[in-house]
């Protein structure tokens, strides 16, 4: 879709390094914690993963579901503009889009802090302090997203006190 499979091809005559990069990412871990206080994950949370310790159970190989907890978790969205606090399906077609009591549940229950998320494009590189009462911060890596965004990009730092 964003020409990488394209890219493979023509600079390998072959789809197949396209496919062991493809393979590759099963093994990546789907979220992180930093210090039991911060919740990391590419996209966002699921209604049907409520505990970081569900994640365990989960089959991480295997060719990636249509629906689910993983789905979930690589493209759901915080809803920033207040339309939900709760779960609603997301206009992309895959995840959930997120409100502000989803948010303040999973990290009481979890006994988490903050979450750190990606997977969501912003103009300046991140959005912090504004979700959801500073709960909730999107780091976005990609400049210029998709060679017409004209984005800027950021990286994020966690510092030993945890700022």
């Amino acid at each position: 879709v964003y020409g990488f499979y394209k890219e493979c091809v023509e600079k390998y005559d072959s789809p197949r390094v396209w496919f062991m990069i493809s393979d590759v990412f099963d093994y990546f871990a789907l979220a992180a914690t930093i210090n039991d206080s911060i919740y990391c994950v590419h996209g966002g949370l699921s209604p049907s993963l409520m505990y970081i310790d569900q994640i365990h159970i989960l089959d991480r190989f295997q060719e990636m579901p249509e629906i689910g907890p993983i789905t979930d978790m690589l493209w759901s969205d915080p809803e920033t503009d207040g339309q939900t606090d709760y779960f609603v399906p997301s206009k992309r077609g895959a995840g959930y889009r997120f409100g502000a009591e989803v948010v303040k549940r999973f990290l009481y229950v979890n006994k988490m802090s903050h979450i750190l998320r990606a997977h969501q494009l912003c103009m300046n590189g991140y959005n912090a302090s504004v979700v959801f009462n500073d709960l909730l911060t999107t780091v976005w890596s990609a400049p210029n997203y998709c060679y017409r965004m004209r984005n800027s990009a950021s990286i994020l730092q966690v510092g030993f006190n945890l700022e």
